[in-house]
């Protein structure tokens, strides 16, 4: 009986949304240490929306790998989160 306690009490960290979760919060944190972030607000061009995308581009392009590399699973943690809560928001009709 104490293995159903422990499946009822770990499952709700064991979804999908809770994946996202992790994914996205570990790769920013790590890409916090990475970067200087406040260094990359400050030099960002302000209310241009080509200058901004210039910007980033650049900014990806001439980095480190790793820092590529965190930021493309921050990407992917975000989306996979956004996915995840259209899911939960969205009514599940289904029948049998």
């Amino acid at each position: 009986m104490r293995r159903v306690y422990f499946v009822h009490a770990v499952r709700p960290f064991v979804s999908n949304t809770a994946g996202a979760f992790v994914l996205l919060g570990i790769s920013l944190y790590l890409l916090g240490r990475e970067v200087f972030v406040a260094q990359v607000f400050r030099n960002m061009p302000a209310a241009d929306p080509a200058a901004m995308l210039s910007f980033m581009e650049a900014a990806f392009l001439n980095t480190n790998f790793v820092v590529q590399t965190l930021t493309v699973l921050a990407v992917i943690g975000g989306l996979w989160l956004a996915r995840e809560c259209l899911r939960l928001l969205t009514p599940n009709q289904r029948f049998a």
